[in-house]
């Protein structure tokens, strides 16, 4: 059976989307170091490609990727003579035995991964870059963009996390309870920046990739039911939820991003939407929220507001202004202002963008000459907000963005 190659490469495409951290987190298991086991992943996807095309694509793509993959790491091991010495750091005393289901050793091994990059010898922003990368197949420039610095920056960053993994003997294993707490805000920023990297993709062709953003809402259940009393575990998944019961809204039948006030609110998800709400509640009781459970009562307000002008601006501002207490984030500030603009105008808003303009962290982020160029068109400066349209369109990879910004651009300029 000979299948075209252009169809089993948009196969291989598909798995290394849906597939790439349950397989890595399975081989992982086997390697016991991540440099090899990231190999023999990626030994395995090119395997695929010449396999599926001679033999037909499996039914269980993932299933042959991870069988693949751990027999090239148990042939590596084998080869360097150093099998016995590796056995230590398995999870398992016999690997032959872990299948791959799609069930729970899988869902466990992809948590495992994560706290094993989240732990407390590696610095945050190395944890979280590390986790990204590894356990959600995020893009190296995809992860610079989001913590706003320079590629070469970043891959070095995570290099030396992998070095620092090996020099410190980290296994591959959920914490002890006594050990989560240390570990805990790492994994709920990594999943975080993992669903925002679904819910609005750095680049591509799309505004989303929805395969992420299921990742992230997956693993925050589970981190749920691993830590069901955390607040900001609950927290977490109500934001994850909100956000997500609007995916089917967000942009048009071709693809055209539609912004909060276009959407059509009867087709949210709202049965999400409940279950997030729940979940605020219980998470905002006892003591001061957390900067997740903020987030997420802010996501609350919105998705349950009758429409876009009938949104509590008001209560969403005294939020922000919360979230910033315990969270001072210039991106956090940026994205007050549409609430600014929202109860005291446009022009009071485009004044604190103006101030956020000089931080360092802002340079060179997208959304800070967007959100200006919105109050500069709303205040009938036209002219000016072409240009910060101009230079937000300069700034962005996603197409779908892209496209947002040239409608603006030339509405602007038509006047």
């Amino acid at each position: 059976m000979t299948v075209h190659p252009v169809v089993v490469q948009r196969a291989v495409a598909d798995a290394h989307r849906r597939e790439w951290a349950t397989v890595l987190a399975a081989t992982v298991r086997v390697a016991g170091d991540l440099d090899l086991a990231e190999e023999c992943v990626q030994d395995a996807y090119v395997s695929a490609l010449n396999a599926w095309t001679s033999g037909g694509i499996p039914a269980n793509p993932g299933a042959w990727l991870v069988t693949t993959a751990r027999h090239n790491a148990l042939d590596a091991l084998r080869r360097a003579q150093v099998f016995r010495t590796k056995m230590p750091l398995l999870a398992e005393d016999d690997v032959d035995e872990v299948s791959f289901t799609g069930g729970s050793v899988v869902r466990d091994d992809t948590l495992r991964l994560v706290f094993m990059c989240c732990h407390p010898a590696l610095s945050t922003d190395a944890r979280i870059a590390l986790t990204l990368r590894l356990v959600c197949g995020v893009a190296t420039p995809d992860i610079a963009r989001a913590f706003l610095v320079p590629e070469a920056t970043m891959a070095a960053r995570i290099t030396r996390a992998k070095k620092k993994i090996v020099a410190a003997s980290i296994s591959f294993r959920v914490p002890e309870a006594n050990e989560l707490p240390d570990r805990l805000d790492a994994v709920l920023t990594v999943i975080h920046l993992l669903f925002t990297t679904g819910h609005t993709a750095p680049s591509g062709d799309t505004l989303t990739r929805g395969d992420l953003a299921e990742r992230a809402v997956d693993l925050g259940r589970m981190l749920h039911g691993l830590m069901p009393g955390e607040r900001e575990v609950r927290g977490l998944l109500a934001l994850l939820l909100l956000n997500h019961a609007r995916r089917a809204t967000r942009t048009d039948g071709e693809g055209r991003l539609l912004l909060l006030e276009d959407q059509d609110r009867s087709k949210w998800d709202r049965a999400a939407i409940a279950e997030g709400h729940r979940l605020v509640v219980a998470a905002l009781r006892g003591g001061s929220p957390g900067r997740f459970s903020l987030q997420a009562a802010i996501a609350a307000v919105h998705a349950t507001a009758p429409s876009y002008d009938g949104t509590d601006w008001t209560e969403i501002l005294v939020l922000y202004d919360e979230l910033l207490n315990v969270w001072p984030s210039p991106v956090v500030a940026l994205n007050r202002t549409v609430a600014v603009a929202m109860v005291h105008g446009p022009g009071a808003a485009l004044r604190e963008v103006e101030k956020l303009e000089r931080d360092k962290m802002l340079t060179g982020y997208r959304y800070t000459a967007a959100i200006k160029a919105d109050f500069l068109r709303r205040l009938g400066r036209l002219d000016e907000a072409a240009a910060a349209y101009r230079h937000a369109m300069e700034l962005a990879d996603n197409e779908a963005e892209r496209a947002f910004l040239a409608m603006r651009i030339k509405e602007s300029a038509a006047g």
